[in-house]
């Protein structure tokens, strides 16, 4: 195809926000272009979505042909940009679930691009929950779980704490099966499927009795994040669970031990955990631990704070480095 047929980037920006047919004709159009064109308009889509605030809800159907291309890296960029679309417009992701889903269900499918649709998928959940969780997806997450990627585990950790904060009864039937991978070396999978379970024991407290034991095991985590989301949960479950709670005497001494940590998350959540053990010390924590609606809100900065250890940041300016930064700081520039 003749390079002057083409809609430069940012001209194909400006037609996605309008209506269905302005799209149309341009996405066709872009759908013949080289691997190297499609692949750079997909991410300056996706750049105008996460950095400009631009809403492309017109143009999702048509976009969704993407995640279909015959390039496995054109369909990888096309996931991280439903990724983006999700995130920001989950209303005009809801349309597209069945071709994420589809990729997510795809055997043959580039693990990466399995993963993004999951991510996708997740936060698509939040909002619209009935949309994304069926038996059949919720089966695939969680099969997934046993992947050797880490960063593809993430991802689908990831969908199913989205998954459980957008409807917790989604779950209350997977408790000990995500129980059994708490254990699993990666920290965000970790502290993701913690967060999972402390939204089902929101909703189903006693529905969490077969992951006490691992979530106990959690408290002497090397993530701060992680022992105070098991604590969450732990606590949640010994408040309001049908059945007597019995808690190993490890556990309430390691807690004990949590409630003045610097770790703010860590000591709200073990005077939580305690109290709801009849301890008596939730004195001063906020109101919203044991929540739904906190698990929600205090997640991405709990992630942030996982991927940013403490007091690595930048010389030059002070902004928090996440640990797979660039060896360049993304605020300023200046080397590491």
């Amino acid at each position: 195809m003749d390079d002057s047929s083409q809609i430069p980037p940012d001209r194909l920006v400006e037609l996605v926000q309008h209506d269905r047919d302005s799209a149309r004709a341009p996405l066709e159009q872009l759908r013949a272009a080289p691997t190297d064109d499609r692949k750079a308009a997909l991410q300056r889509l996706r750049n105008a979505i996460v950095d400009e605030g631009v809403t492309v809800g017109p143009a999702v159907q048509a976009l969704a042909a993407f995640l279909g291309d015959e390039e496995r890296s054109v369909r990888l960029t096309a996931a991280k940009l439903f990724v983006a679309i999700a995130r920001c417009d989950p209303d005009a992701a809801e349309s597209v679930v069945p071709p994420l889903r589809d990729r997510l269900a795809d055997d043959e499918e580039f693990y990466f691009v399995r993963a993004r649709s999951a991510e996708a998928l997740g936060y698509v959940a939040l909002e619209h929950t009935e949309a994304v969780a069926t038996p059949e997806v919720v089966a695939e997450l969680r099969l997934g779980l046993d992947f050797d990627e880490p960063e593809v585990k993430q991802k689908l950790a990831k969908a199913l704490e989205h998954v459980a904060i957008g409807d917790p009864g989604r779950l209350t039937h997977q408790v000990a099966k995500l129980a059994d991978h708490l254990a699993d070396e990666d920290e965000l999978v970790r502290y993701h499927l913690c967060s999972a379970l402390a939204a089902v024991g929101c909703a189903s407290p006693s529905s969490l009795g077969p992951a006490v034991d691992p979530l106990c095991e959690r408290l002497a985590d090397g993530t701060p994040q992680v022992r105070g989301r098991a604590a969450e949960a732990l606590g949640v479950f010994g408040r309001d669970a049908d059945e007597v709670v019995t808690v190993p005497s490890a556990a309430v001494d390691t807690l004990r031990s949590e409630t003045d940590t610097e770790t703010q998350f860590l000591a709200d959540r073990a005077r939580f955990a305690l109290d709801g053990w009849d301890e008596g010390v939730a004195s001063g924590v906020a109101d919203d631990v044991g929540s739904v609606e906190g698990i929600r809100e205090s997640t991405a900065e709990a992630v942030e704070a996982i991927r940013t250890p403490a007091g690595e940041e930048c010389p030059h300016c002070g902004v928090g480095l996440p640990v797979d930064s660039p060896p360049v700081c993304p605020r300023c520039g200046a080397p590491r």
